[in-house]
């Protein structure tokens, strides 16, 4: 499991079909593979299961927010944040995104290498913190950016047995964990303090926490600590998936010609030279269909985890009370039963004849029912907008000879990044 999670968890679905177990030391896991039964455990039958136990563990640096909170303090918040997140607060944000993208393709040189994932990195952590919180982090996005892969890599000792004790150890390793946390504690509660001392008109997603410190309802009031856990929440999630899912589809497009050609001709015909809009996603439709591909693929979330509050019937089989339960990403997209040579990159498994032969639950890369991704909106109309911003401009194909390999950290990374060489498009 911590040697090869993705080999796993494929094998697992492989061999044993739609319910499947392993033990790991004293955690008992079970696998659903079926999209009857993932319907099941993250929309029917979501009462019945907690978040696991790996996701309660990052409460040690997010906090109480919405990835790791439960029950009623979950539902309020997620009521009070989710008006930031309608269409029309998106359409407005998504000029913003358009923005720093064009920044970004203005900034790049014939020829040059790059990291493609930590440029993406770099990008998206600038766009949450514009469009959400509205703070400027250019000063500080590399140094960011580096405290959290550092978190997220340290979060894998964690899961390991007396891993919080290990973390807590005066240890190189442990030592920069703790670090890292600080470093991007002290970046959220500067952005915080300093919308304080700067009060404006905006209707951003902190200007909406702020008021709630203040509100005398009781189903609304936040404290200062639920505000902290919520923004970095947000701070980290907002552009952490975004970024992967952008490097793994330039990755892609540089190994698919044919598909980086219709995908160009399409840029071409739609938008001509102009910057694209909130309106020029739903003419987009074959870049759409690039990124769900690439979403099947390399789904940034891979995994999601859920305790069984009570004894749970599945598939003929009764999950224990307090077993681990898994719903894979990573092994539903890859079922061959759903998609014929399921490691092959073709966007057209996404016109709309093919997507609508597949059940629901065969594809679920922001998750599901009531805890699906609240940004999902946000994610997807800044995926489409960043890659057809910066694809205008440039293509990209990879250094010569670089190894490119997917990493299952919280989020599926390519290891070690992804070295690619920029060109302009003639």
């Amino acid at each position: 499991m911590r040697r090869d999670p993705l080999g796993l968890l494929l094998h697992m679905a492989r061999k044993y079909g739609d319910v499947s177990y392993v033990r790991t030391g004293d955690r008992h896991i079970y696998l659903l593979n079926h999209p009857d039964y993932i319907q099941a455990l993250l929309v029917t039958d979501a009462s019945s299961f907690i978040k696991s136990i790996a996701v309660q563990k990052m409460k040690v640096f997010l906090g109480e927010g919405l990835l790791t909170s439960e029950g009623a303090t979950h539902e309020r918040q997620r009521h009070l944040i989710q008006p930031a997140f309608h269409s029309d607060e998106i359409a407005r944000m998504a000029v913003r995104m358009v923005h720093h993208a064009a920044l970004v393709r203005e900034s790049w040189v014939e020829g040059q290498t790059l990291d493609v994932a930590a440029a993406m990195g770099r990008l998206t952590m600038r766009i949450v913190a514009d469009t959400l919180f509205g703070a400027d982090v250019e000063a500080e996005v590399q140094e960011l950016s580096m405290a959290l892969t550092t978190l997220l890599k340290g979060f894998r000792l964690m899961l390991a047995p007396f891993g919080e004790l290990i973390l807590k150890a005066p240890l190189p390793s442990p030592r920069r964990f703790r670090q890292a946390g600080e470093r991007l504690d002290k970046a959220i509660r500067q952005i915080v303090a300093h919308r304080r001392e700067r009060p404006t008109e905006k209707r951003d997603l902190l200007s909406r926490l702020l008021e709630s410190l203040d509100t005398q309802d009781p189903e609304a009031q936040m404290s200062e600590r639920q505000l902290r856990d919520e923004v970095m929440t947000l701070f980290v999630a907002g552009h952490e998936t975004t970024a992967n899912a952008l490097a793994w589809t330039w990755y892609l497009l540089a190994e698919h010609p044919a598909v980086e050609a219709r995908f160009h001709a399409e840029l071409d015909a739609v938008l001509g030279k102009r910057l694209p809009g909130f309106e020029s996603i739903a003419e987009l439709k074959y870049t759409q269909q690039v990124l769900l591909e690439s979403m099947r693929l390399y789904p940034p979330a891979w995994v999601i985890g859920r305790q069984a509050l009570r004894d749970y019937p599945v598939g003929g089989y009764v999950i224990p009370a307090g077993a681990i339960v898994f719903a894979s990403q990573w092994a539903m997209h890859h079922d061959p039963r759903y998609y014929p040579e399921p490691f092959r990159f073709d966007p057209d498994r996404w016109r709309p004849e093919a997507r609508a032969s597949r059940p629901r639950f065969a594809y679920f890369p922001f998750g599901a029912g009531p805890r699906v991704c609240i940004g999902e909106k946000f994610a997807w109309t800044e995926s489409v907008l960043l890659l057809a911003t910066i694809a205008q401009r440039w293509r990209m194909t990879l250094v010569p000879g670089e190894r490119v390999v997917p990493q299952p950290l919280v989020t599926l990374r390519p290891k070690g990044g992804i070295r690619m060489i920029v060109d302009r498009r003639a």
